[in-house]
């Protein structure tokens, strides 16, 4: 049952109420309650658009198991975990059913046959038909037999669910969902044992379930959905994995609250008790004056035009006249209810007014005014006589009515102008509404009668279960609030009946189309003329929006069915039905499952090729009697929540001293700024401004609740008034709780003019945040307290082998307003420890991983310990199975990559401008009519959406975002030059009216015989079958590696798997290298040092998770976020499996998992190897980001979004010194001469440009002269050098790390003592054709340092666009070939592309080692190598030099980070304070003195060896040499 726009309107008018979380938020409930039907739809049938969808039934159960098993380790439900399906319903819910399935019948017989109008061709398997879902169908007895064996494999087999008893209660127990769990909740409810602190989540899609868990009374009830997002295009994305899915959890814990102050002002106004449950139920009653599935809403009563509020004002305004409530426990107070709609009913007369004002306008749309009215009277009087012979007393007050009707004609002419008017408005809608001939007093009683009824059905149903199944309302529509009188006296009686059996009711909201949907026996009742129910199975119908806006909202007019003339029409054929039909033509009892250790028994598959046979089910099954639930009509749900207890995750208001107050604020929960009234709250200031030094001693170093009212433990760490700040002084990794008995160790200081800036940014935020999202008004803020989340909990080895659950932080620190935190509350906390002792923690055959080194990740079995134990050891045998090799594909990962083009090289190429790429891949609307003569507001999209600025997303494979730019693939410019070819006048009028953000058909297409909306269609059709349409956005933040790198991953990963050289070890382990899959350490991070890369190896660590347990895999996407706990890895697995999700990989072997789900076991080989390899390819961190942890060179690491893609060559002087010593090792080990030679050896180590290739290089080496006489050089040493080159940025900081490592090595071993250097000789420059006074053409220097490099000169073409601009493109011997933008001139564009060709051609180095060896040694030789050397590198750079690029600026330089700034892996870069560009990112290279050369010398101990470092602008040598006396 659903309820309209409700579930919208109510969480924006109650801002806190709707929490948007992810999975680690979601607190602990004991019962989980799932209506089943919503999940069932959007697993079968997630797109009805697609005609071409298909899906199996395998698929689909699948699917079903699969999100059924992320809801319940999501939700970890302690004590009952309930699957509700839809049974048959009672009669009143059946109307609503059928015209629901009549229309989506219609709606996919169009489509249908709209796609075949156009010529598509369909598949051809039949569609799966979503009227299946209904009682009785073979589908649903198939899935109903498929739950009951998930239940009975997850029980038997996960651990998660053996202490939980699952309620499956299917389609063939009578009821909907909703209502069944319901009876169950009111049931555990009316126990005399039932604690009132149990608590309940609700999942489902329905807006009326939070009525219905208000009627429940219990305070601690949540209601959980996927996020809701109006305003935009629905998303039918099917299942994804839950890490990324957001949820809304509605806690109705504080809509209880705001209930009492919406009402609060009749406190002081009432007579009687003011009693928040009863205000809550009529609160509830109200709910249903606006419509449902029962009943239609009263005449012009929406939600979205204010309805709601008009109620509870009314109900405000009339409370105080009344002895009493509307709503006594589910039965209605006639009496006081007829006051209320008397009061209400002002509204039919205020509404009447406001439209039909101009009388004129009225007679024009309702005819002849005064003949209506005239007939309309005399058919009542005349009608009115006849029954006021037989019922005097019943229509007393319909004479009443008239004679003051005929009174107030005599007094005043207008008035009785106005009344007739009013009298002929509402007689023309029933007249038409209805088809009735004639309004008499009789026909409004009934009106007034059915809907009293109607209403106090629907309040029995919600408070006490079905008390009629065959009662319902009999109208498509609602009578007049003015017209509902008389009904104090009324006697309501219902008969219960019997719910229909499954079949009845296929036949009775089934339609035509849906015929194979029924036993054969059944099929011709619907489309046989001789059939005496045909008239009920209309081929066509009609449908009336009835002042709705949506086709959804519309009232389908299609006859009621008669039920004596539905049960007679079937009684002859009953007995025609096979046995399998009808054994499915029943009712059963909902059953219990539980799992019972002692039970072993086999369990046969129905579908054993896709759910293998259960060869050991331990589970009991207990049925529950249908009337078991039934709880009598005197039944009173009441709240007992005497306890003090705070139970985290329900949230109350209670805890902050605050006033309320409504104001439209513009508060955003759903995208967009709601329009109406917000419940605001206003924290109360406090009498005394709190002092930093205060506040510092009373929180710093104790956990505190944040984000109120949604409160969060957390600890302090630091605390500051915008001048000063206390914080803690601990070693890094410490994060203690302090208490009163151990103070902690505090340090202060005054914030720089930089902190106090960030400070009042941090107080902005808060202050922006609570106001627009939480409709919450902090006030001034004075103090700022900064503190770490809590992660959960971890079991830490204590002494004497005893072990305690220690409570885990977060490793990023966040601000928070000292005034909106919560201290000194008693919170509940079921995470008990359960384990003591090593020997509970650690029994055998548990299964834990490895933290530390050797056998980093590997998964273990503990053995028995009892040997070792009490040394505080554990017996534990690991598998370590063989890794596939990544290196080769790191390094060669450039040849799978997509690559992309700025937008000025695809206009170029598609000889278009920049402006029609950026408008065209993003969003373009089209609106009806014309600029001038516009028709309506209605608007179609007809870009390619492949960019998403605001929403910060893009589509792989065809856009990236850079931190300045968009870039774009081939496949968009083939996109795009389709798009042109069929539709270039859309071009043509958008490049015309570049500043308007709407075009108009008309204008696009001016020609009569052009039909503008055809032509939209035409567009949007294609861009909807264009692959294109299929591929998922995803966000910029999101790093990720191509298809084709995934598919070479996941083919070394087979290769690997053929080997099968698994090993298994025995080792003897400290308990805190151990990981335990646990669920209170849900949350925690396994290894919080680990830092993740693309290409790094992983282990899934968590139980009962999609993943299985143990699974490796490799990380394709890092998705950055500004929470630790949100940060997403995306993962493909070495194995197919169960949920698995296609991410740019094979199906059923990718994943998203967050950091606490994995072990990095990559991380892990590289702590062993004490160095970090370069392997990932990730955003470029701004020059103020403290990204280097441990040493680590971080910024080696480059996104794909940059041009430059990093190398492996190792970090710094260490692989320099590496390799130095292998060579000089081996060598003195080959050496075997017996006289006495000295030699010496240079290992030479240049960083250049990568434009030399392998012949240049040693053509470079042979022109450096270093060889004496006939002395050969010694062969290099091996090494695994590619082609790829490094980015400046990766080049500046291996040089200046290098330095500073080498200064720090020399200042330890030398001393004072330094090599002394000579003079390098004179280099003379290569020739050039230019003055040097003048500053030469960017194209004669490019020339100029080709022809110097040994390559040819540069090829220069030129192409010219429809515009008339030119674009020039370079292309290089050495491969590279570079386009330039478009310009007027000729000279301009060779100039630019040429100035591009060079950027290109600087910005990528490489590393030449070089091993020589000669006889004689002198430093003047080894300047001369050095000075040749940087004559190559000069070549790069004209001595003039060029300007700074127009398209580029260099990073910021280093500021400091704010003393709270979290660092943690994968956040979010901070914003630089310029932007940066995708080109001429170059970090400042801070080395030595001044000038162009800087020169350090290194002399070891043993005064043997030597090393030198020359350091220039575009140039390192590094030169490390031996003297070696060998015998």
């Amino acid at each position: 049952m659903g309820v309209p726009k409700f579930y919208r309107w109510i969480s924006e008018r109650y801002p806190c109420l709707s929490e948007v979380v992810k999975e680690h938020q979601i607190p602990e409930f004991d019962n989980l309650y799932l209506d089943m039907n919503g999940i069932i739809h959007q697993c079968s049938h997630p797109n009805d658009e697609d005609v071409h969808f298909r899906i199996s039934e395998e698929k689909i159960f699948a699917d079903i198991f699969h999100y059924l098993e992320v809801l319940f380790r999501i939700i970890k439900p302690r004590k009952v975990f309930f699957m509700a399906v839809d049974g048959v319903a009672p009669r009143a819910k059946m109307n609503q059913q059928r015209g629901r399935r009549f229309r989506s019948a219609k709606e996919a017989e169009d489509k249908i046959k709209k796609a075949l109008e156009k010529g598509e061709v369909l598949p051809s398997e039949a569609r799966f038909d979503s009227n299946c879902i209904t009682p009785g169908t073979d589908f649903m007895a198939r899935l109903q037999e498929q739950l009951k064996y998930f239940v009975n494999s997850k029980l038997s087999t996960d651990n998660a669910w053996k202490g939980v008893n699952v309620y499956l209660s299917g389609h063939e127990t009578p009821g909907e969902g909703e209502h069944k769990i319901m009876e169950f909740i009111r049931r555990e409810n009316s126990e005399p044992g039932h604690d009132p602190n149990t608590r309940h989540c609700l999942y489902g899609l329905d807006a009326d379930l939070m009525m219905l868990g208000l009627t429940s009374h219990e305070p601690h009830f949540s209601l959980l959905r996927e996020e809701v997002r109006f305003g935009g295009k629905k998303n039918q994305k099917r299942i994804t994995a839950p890490e990324e899915t957001t949820f809304h959890l509605l806690h109705l814990s504080l809509f209880r609250e705001y209930i009492d102050y919406e009402f609060s002002e009749v406190k002081n106004k009432i007579s009687f008790e003011y009693d928040l449950e009863r205000i809550i139920d009529d609160w509830i009653l109200m709910g249903f004056l606006v419509g449902n599935d029962f009943i239609p809403h009263l005449p012009h009563l929406h939600i979205n035009q204010d309805a709601l509020p008009l109620l509870y004002r009314t109900y405000i305004s009339v409370l105080p006249t009344l002895g009493g409530y509307l709503n006594e426990n589910g039965h209605l107070n006639l009496g006081n209810f007829e006051k209320y709609l008397e009061k209400l009913s002002e509204f039919d007369r205020e509404h009447f007014n406001e439209v039909f004002v101009d009388l004129k306008w009225f007679e024009s749309k309702v005819g002849n005014k005064y003949l209506n009215e005239a007939a309309g009277l005399a058919a009542e009087e005349a009608h009115s006589k006849d029954a006021r012979r037989k019922d005097p007393v019943r229509h007393a007050p319909a004479m009443h009515t008239q004679r003051s009707f005929k009174y107030r004609c005599e007094d005043g002419e207008e008035e009785d102008m106005f009344e007739a008017e009013f009298r002929q408005y509402k007689r023309t809608y029933y007249m038409t509404k209805m088809g009735v001939e004639v309004v008499s007093d009789e026909f409004l009683a009934n009106q007034a009668l059915c809907y009293v009824e109607g209403i106090q059905w629907i309040l029995h149903y919600y408070y006490h279960g079905v008390q009629s199944w065959s009662w319902y309302y009999p109208h498509h529509y609602a009578p007049f609030l003015s017209d509902v009188r008389n009904i104090a006296h009324l006697k309501l009686t219902f008969d219960m009946g019997k719910p229909f059996m499954p079949f009845q009711q296929l036949l009775g909201v089934l339609p035509a189309a849906s015929k194979d949907l029924l036993p054969q026996s059944y099929r011709h009742l619907m489309t046989s003329e001789n059939s005496s129910i045909i008239e009920y199975y209309p081929l066509d119908f009609k449908t009336d929006l009835n002042g709705k806006q949506q086709e959804w909202e519309a009232v389908v007019l299609i006859p009621f069915i008669d039920e004596r003339c539905l049960l007679a029409a079937m009684e002859p054929y009953n007995d025609h039905m096979t046995k399998a039909e009808k054994a499915r033509n029943r009712h059963t009892e909902c059953a219990v499952y539980s799992y019972h250790a002692e039970l072993d028994y086999p369990y046969t598959s129905t579908l054993p090729e896709l759910f293998p046979s259960i060869m050991h089910c331990h589970v009991r099954v207990t049925s529950v009697p249908m009337d078991a639930w039934h709880v009598s009509l005197s039944h009173v749900g009441r709240s007992d929540n005497s306890s003090q207890l705070y139970f985290l995750g329900f949230p109350t208001l209670q805890h902050i001293r605050h006033k309320f107050y409504k104001k439209k604020h513009g508060v955003v929960v759903f995208q967009q700024s709601s329009r109406g009234e917000n419940m605001m709250l206003e924290i109360t200031r406090s009498k005394e401004e709190p002092v930093c030094g205060d506040v510092a001693a009373l929180v710093l170093g104790c956990s505190v609740f944040v984000n109120w009212p949604h409160l969060e433990e957390a600890r302090v760490t630091a605390v500051s008034d915008g001048e000063s700040k206390f914080f803690l002084e601990e070693p890094a990794g410490v994060q203690k709780l302090y208490d009163r008995d151990s103070p902690p160790p505090t340090k202060v200081t005054y914030l720089s003019d930089r902190e106090q800036k960030d400070w009042v940014k941090d107080v902005q935020g808060i202050t922006e945040h609570f106001s627009k999202r939480k409709g919450i008004v902090v006030n001034e803020t004075a103090v700022v307290l900064y503190a770490q989340l809590l992660t959960g909990r971890k079991y830490v080895p204590g002494q004497s082998g005893q072990v305690h659950l220690e409570k885990q932080w977060s490793k990023q620190i966040m601000p928070f307003a000292y005034q909106t935190i919560v201290k000194d509350i008693k919170a509940f906390d079921s995470s008990s420890t359960r384990f003591q002792t090593l020997e509970e923690l650690f029994p055998p055959t548990t299964t834990v991983f490895m933290v530390g080194n050797p056998y980093y990740g590997a998964m273990g079995e503990v053995q028995e310990s009892s040997d070792v134990i009490k040394e505080g050891r554990v017996w534990v045998v690991f598998t370590v199975p063989c890794e596939p090799p990544m290196e080769a594909l790191i390094q060669n990962q450039h040849k799978y990559c997509v690559k992309y083009s700025p937008g000025y090289v695809l206009a170029s190429r598609l000889g278009i401008t920049s402006y029609l790429v950026s408008r065209f891949s993003g969003s373009i609307f089209v609106g009806r009519g014309s600029k001038k003569n516009p028709h309506g507001e209605q608007k179609a999209n007809v870009g390619l959406n492949l960019k998403f600025n605001k929403k910060n997303e893009e589509v792989p494979g065809y856009t990236k975002r850079t931190e300045k730019e968009w870039l774009y693939s081939d496949a968009v410019e083939e996109l795009m030059s389709e798009y042109l070819d069929r539709f270039s006048e859309v071009f043509d009028l958008v490049s015309r009216n570049s500043h308007d953000d709407v075009f108009y058909e008309d204008d696009i297409w001016p020609a009569e015989y052009e039909n503008g909306a055809e032509k939209v269609k035409e567009i949007t059709s294609w861009l909807k079958t264009h692959p294109v349409a299929d591929v998922a956005r995803a966000s910029c933040d999101l790093q990720i590696l191509d298809k084709a790198i995934v598919e070479r991953i996941e083919e070394e990963v087979v290769k690997a798997k053929v080997k099968k050289s698994s090993e298994k070890v025995r080792v003897t382990v400290r308990p805190r290298l151990l990981f335990r899959p646990l669920e209170q350490q849900h949350g925690v991070v396994p290894d919080p040092d680990a830092e993740y890369h693309l290409f790094d190896r992983v282990v899934n660590v968590r139980e009962s998770f999609s993943v299985p347990l143990g699974l490796r895999g490799t990380v394709i996407g890092i998705k950055a976020a500004d929470r630790e706990a949100e940060v997403l890895y995306e993962v493909v697995f070495d194995e197919e499996f169960a949920g698995g999700l296609t991410i740019r990989c094979a199906a059923g072997r990718g994943y998203r998992l967050p950091p606490c789900a994995l072990i990095n076991l990559s991380h892990g080989g590289r702590v062993e190897q004490g160095f970090h390899k370069l392997t990932a390819v990730v955003k470029p961190q701004p020059a103020s980001s403290h990204q280097h942890n441990k040493g680590q060179l971080v910024g080696l690491n480059h996104s794909p979004r940059s041009p430059f893609i990093s190398t492996q060559v190792g970090t710094g002087v260490e692989t320099l010194q590496r390799r130095y010593t292998h060579t000089h090792s081996h060598r003195r080990a080959h050496h075997t001469h017996t006289h006495t030679h000295t030699h010496t050896y240079i290992y030479i180590y240049i960083f250049l440009p990568t434009c030399l290739q392998q012949t240049e290089f040693e053509e470079l080496i042979a022109n450096l002269k270093i060889s004496k006489g006939n002395e050969s050089a010694p062969a290099k040493e091996p090494t695994s050098q590619t082609e790829e080159p490094l980015s400046p940025q990766s080049f500046a900081m291996v040089g200046t790390s290098t330095h500073w490592l080498v200064l720090r090595y020399s200042a330890a071993t030398m001393g004072d003592s330094v090599l002394p250097a000579s003079s390098a000789a004179a280099v003379p420059p290569l020739p050039s054709s230019q003055p040097s006074s003048m500053v030469p053409s960017v194209a004669s220097e490019l020339t100029r340092i080709c022809m110097g490099l040994g390559m040819a000169p540069p090829d220069f073409t030129f192409m010219r666009s429809r515009q008339g601009l030119l674009v020039y493109q370079v292309k290089l011997s050495s491969g590279l070939v570079v386009q330039g933008p478009q310009c007027q001139s000729e000279n301009e564009a060779k100039e630019k592309a040429a100035l591009f060709a060079l950027q290109r051609l600087v910005s990528v180095v490489c590393v030449l080692p070089v091993s020589l060896c000669v006889s004689s040694f002198s430093f003047s030789f080894v300047m001369s190598i050095f000075d040749q050397c940087l004559h190559i590198c000069g070549l790069l750079m004209p001595p003039q030099g060029y300007g700074p690029l127009h398209w580029g600026m260099p990073l910021p330089p280093h500021q400091g980070q704010p003393f709270y700034g979290g660092t943690f892996p994968g956040a979010r870069p901070q914003a630089p304070s310029v932007p940066i560009g995708s080109h001429n990112q170059f970090v400042p290279l801070q080395v030595g003195a001044p000038g162009p050369v800087s020169i350090v010398h290194i002399k070891s101990p043993q005064q043997k060896s030597y090393a030198c470092i020359y350091m220039a602008k575009r140039c390192i040598l590094i030169v490390f040499w031996d003297i070696t006396t060998e015998k």
